[in-house]
C-alpha cells in the first residue's frame, strides 16, 4: 500500500478518495443496522453530505475528458446527485420503498461498481493499492 501516491496526487482527489471510502463504510452500516431509528437518520444525513461532497468535487477531477473538462464520471456525478435529492425527498414522504431503492442503487453503483474502476492500472487509487 502506497499513501503516497494518494497524499501527492492533485487536489481534490485526496479529498474525493478519503470521503469515498468513508461514504463505503457509513454505507455499509447503513445497510446492516435497523432502519427507522434515530442512529439510521443521524447516519443518513452523513452519507448523503458525504455523498454530496464526493459527487461535487468529481467536477473538478478531470483524467478523462469527452467534452471539454468533462468525462463519463461525470455523468455518474450527475446520477448521484439527482438521486441523492430523489432519495431523500422519498424519505419526507414517507416513501419508504422508493427510498430505500435510490438509496442501495446508490451505494451499490456508485460507490462499488464506480469505485471499482478506480483500481485499473495508471489511476491514483491503483498506485495507492497496488504499488
Amino acid at each position: 500500500m502506497n499513501i503516497d501516491a494518494l497524499t501527492s496526487a492533485p487536489n481534490p482527489i485526496p479529498l474525493h478518495a478519503v470521503l469515498a471510502l468513508i461514504a463505503i463504510v457509513m454505507g455499509g452500516l447503513q445497510l446492516a443496522l435497523p432502519k427507522g431509528t434515530l442512529v439510521h437518520r443521524s447516519v443518513g444525513y452523513l452519507w448523503v453530505s458525504t455523498m454530496f461532497v464526493v459527487a461535487v468535487s468529481s467536477f473538478f477531477i478531470n483524467e478523462f475528458r469527452w467534452v471539454g473538462p468533462f468525462g463519463p464520471i461525470h455523468l455518474l456525478s450527475l446520477v448521484v446527485l439527482w438521486s441523492l435529492w430523489r432519495g431523500w425527498v422519498h424519505a419526507r414522504e414517507q416513501n419508504i420503498k422508493a427510498h430505500r431503492g435510490y438509496m442501495v442503487a446508490l451505494y451499490w453503483q456508485s460507490l462499488i461498481l464506480a469505485g471499482a474502476f478506480t483500481l485499473l492500472p495508471e489511476r491514483v487509487m491503483y498506485d495507492v493499492v497496488f504499488a
